[in-house]
């Protein structure tokens, strides 16, 4: 690891001050992404801005008909919310299958989504839910921040501060994990609201993405056996030592099943 200043935020202005002062900075809430990356010698901060800590960054509360979730937000407190768990019980659920109880104790949502790795789980949920991503800056569709592999519509100096999730009818995410480190090979995370049906897939490709011909076919017919034979092209795939295009394809197939007939049982 390369040597670097540690710096604790006092707020989310002196965070946002200090990283424009300082080019080579890197914003720390977790650290899950960053740390294992610096050790790899792969990112060479010359400051880590901790924001971990910043109120502005906390709470989570259902406020005008949305889910409301602080980008500093712990997978263990998302996945442990009496709010959430009632509100939307399915991104619940998706934040306790993230890695280990280590990882679920550190890592926060906002930095998961920020940094968009393709096998994360939250920006299934994101998508899928078509949450606004609030910013210092402004607010961001879902259908607008996720851009490719570790690129998202985050500016220099933006700063995630909060999701607002829309509450479907009913939603359910399951995915195929890696035994080793947890991350989604694929995942599909389904969930159904007054517009329709609305399916994002993570792990499987690039970057997170709706498979919309599942979406058609679950508007007609609400059922598991509705998703035979709907094209899913796998020319755009992941493929690595562990599966190859048509095996991603295939799992996130079954793995929307899964999600659909999890729906239909809750």
């Amino acid at each position: 690891m390369f040597e670097f200043s540690y710096v604790k935020a006092k707020s989310l202005t002196d965070a946002q001050a200090f990283v424009a002062a300082h080019p080579d900075a890197k914003l720390l809430a977790g650290g899950m992404t960053l740390i294992p990356t610096m050790k790899q010698r792969l990112a060479q901060p010359s400051h880590l801005v901790d924001i971990g800590g910043l109120p502005e960054l906390r709470g989570i509360e259902v406020k005008g008909g949305q889910l409301v979730v602080g980008a500093a937000s712990q997978h263990h407190e998302v996945a442990t919310s009496p709010v959430i768990r009632k509100a939307l019980p399915a991104l619940a659920g998706l934040a306790d299958l993230i890695g280990d109880p280590q990882v679920r104790n550190r890592g926060t949502i906002g930095g998961s989504v920020a940094n968009n790795d393709p096998a994360a789980d939250y920006p299934s949920a994101v998508l899928a839910l078509d949450a606004t991503i609030v910013t210092n800056k402004r607010e961001i569709s879902a259908a607008d921040f996720f851009q490719g592999m570790f690129t998202t519509a985050l500016e220099s100096g933006e700063i995630i501060v909060r999701f607002n999730f829309n509450i479907p009818k009913r939603a359910a995410y399951e995915k195929f994990a890696h035994p080793a480190s947890g991350f989604a090979m694929a995942g599909a995370f389904v969930a159904e609201s007054a517009n329709g049906v609305r399916i994002a897939i993570t792990g499987a490709a690039s970057s997170v993405f709706r498979w919309e011909a599942a979406e058609k076919a679950l508007a007609k017919k609400m059922s598991a056996d509705a998703l035979e034979g709907v094209p899913l092209a796998d020319d755009d795939m992941n493929q690595d030592i562990h599966a190859t295009r048509e095996y991603r394809a295939n799992l996130a197939r079954v793995m929307t099943k899964r999600a659909v007939l999890k729906l239909l049982a809750a």
